[in-house]
């Protein structure tokens, strides 16, 4: 009995796995402009190219569609180039191992996940340290337990005690067991991502993947202008396969892509337009979504800086283009370049995330935990990031209520001229669903935070994870499964020899 309260304790309260946009979108760009940038975008893919380096294959099937190829540099007719994007599909259901927390990827849908690829790990008691298989896992269940977070994402901090060659293995492992939510898999070699393609259909058979999505690897390319094996191998492998890919071109604007916001969106547009072409001559109708990474920088320094206008504006306009292009929409969240849960990092992670929504992001990493420009997790940053999106969630998923009882004619009918509404019978009706109220925040009195122990937001989000962690229970796997994937990675490791870099 005991076991199963705290069971019910620990698992996420039945809130939707993803949202179902009803908030419109915020369009910035009139159609002059749109059109602008397409066109340069069109000219970035017929008369500019994009170079696909060190994979043979690649450069084969792009001979055998008849695009010009020049060295490694690929070109094509845009509108051939288009029409090859349009044949992934607006949305897709990635499927979880729990039915009920399959996420819908695209249309007016939106779905957070957390921080990916950060080497270091940061909390009130440890400090800043390299990221470890322990925190790891602590990461995975934070993020299952989490209700605001709908999808694991994959690396959410490296765990540096474990061979380079063999980390993947652990990581798909703590996933696939400590949650049931969607996540990603590794893409970083071509082995790597064929394990975890092999090790979901372990878990969820083969026939599920023939039919359905339910993994995805997530590339950057490696701007300005090229494209990796990286990247075209874990193309061959997921959408060979029908599962997803999440192409990301990475600019550093004034490094990577030029420094005016404009030329980098196209440039990004250019990317990953002729990436998703690629995806769809592997395989057609697989799964693609479009990504977007711009970030600004101190052209003093050349330290990225996030939460600026430009970045915002960048989210805004891949929005637009994005959606003329009829694909899903990746980009960062809770975004910032402070080392910890401070000013700084609320400031630049509210502006990064809340231009995000606005734009329509389909999928959003980085939505939780980013600090210090994405080489550290923060675990108090990933509670108080998530008990932000909560309020997103509201703000996107329902709107502004203009229904009978929001409208509330019979609370004036019960309150007289310069009386209150606190006791009326509409507010004793709404009172528990009327606002938001976020786990974190203290909006009591300063006599009654005194007494509390005057703890900051930090030190609330710290408490607030040990004891998500104290109640934790693993969700159920049948035992089959577990030990087929266990069997699967111990395998697997006694043919791989330690690697670590």
């Amino acid at each position: 009995m005991a076991r199963r309260a705290r069971a019910a304790r620990s698992a996420p309260p039945p809130v939707p796995a993803y949202i179902r946009r009803v908030l419109p979108h915020f369009d910035v760009l009139d159609a002059d402009q749109l059109t602008r940038l397409d066109a340069q975008v069109d000219w970035l893919l017929q008369d500019v190219g994009i170079a696909f380096r060190d994979d043979p294959e690649a450069i084969r099937i792009w001979k055998k569609v008849g695009a010009r190829i020049e060295d490694d540099i690929v070109r094509a007719p845009a509108d051939w180039v288009r029409a090859q994007a349009a044949k992934a599909p607006r949305q897709f259901t990635q499927l979880a191992r729990n039915p009920d927390r399959s996420v819908v990827i695209g249309g007016e849908h939106q779905v957070f996940a957390p921080i990916y690829g950060a080497p270091f790990v940061r909390d009130l008691d440890g400090g800043r340290r390299y990221g470890d298989i322990a925190a790891f896992r602590d990461l995975v269940r934070l993020s299952y337990l989490h209700p605001h977070l709908h999808h694991g994402g994959f690396v959410t901090c490296e765990p540096c005690d474990i061979p380079v060659s063999k980390r993947h293995l652990d990581m798909l492992l703590a996933h696939m067991t400590l949650s049931d939510k969607p996540h990603l898999g590794a893409i970083t070699e071509m082995s790597r991502a064929q394990d975890s393609v092999d090790m979901a259909e372990i878990l969820h058979g083969a026939d599920v993947l023939d039919a359905h999505c339910v993994i995805m690897g997530n590339v950057n390319t490696n701007s300005p202008l090229l494209v990796d094996k990286v990247v075209t191998e874990a193309i061959r492998v997921y959408c060979g396969r029908g599962q997803g890919i999440i192409v990301v071109p990475f600019i550093l604007s004034g490094a990577m892509g030029p420094v005016s916001t404009a030329a980098s969106v196209t440039q990004a547009m250019a990317e990953a337009l002729m990436v998703c072409a690629f995806s769809q001559l592997v395989r057609p109708g697989a799964p693609f979504v479009l990504g977007n990474f711009l970030s600004s920088m101190s052209l003093k320094s050349g330290a990225p800086t996030f939460g600026m206008p430009e970045p915002v504006m960048s989210n805004y306009a891949i929005g637009q283009l994005a959606r003329r292009a009829g694909l899903p929409l990746r980009c960062g969240g809770s975004l910032t370049a402070s080392k910890i849960e401070d000013a700084q990092a609320a400031y630049e992670s509210a502006d990064s995330m809340h231009s995000t929504m606005l734009a329509g992001a389909n999928f959003v990493l980085h939505a939780a935990g980013w600090l210090e420009g994405g080489l550290c997790t923060g675990f108090e940053k990933l509670i108080m990031d998530a008990d932000r999106l909560g309020g997103y969630q509201k703000l996107l998923g329902q709107g502004l209520d203009t229904s009978d009882e929001a409208l509330a004619r019979d609370a004036y009918a019960e309150v007289e001229p310069g009386g209150h509404f606190l006791g009326s019978g509409h507010t004793m009706r709404n009172y528990q669903s009327a606002f938001y109220e976020p786990g974190l925040s203290d909006s009591e009195n300063v006599e009654s935070w005194e007494e509390a122990g005057s703890l900051d937001m930090r030190q609330r989000a710290h408490a607030r994870w040990q004891q998500m962690l104290r109640d934790y229970e693993a969700p159920s796997l049948d035992p089959a499964k577990r030990e087929a994937l266990e069997a699967f990675v111990a395998r697997r490791k006694e043919e791989l020899p330690d690697a670590w870099y």
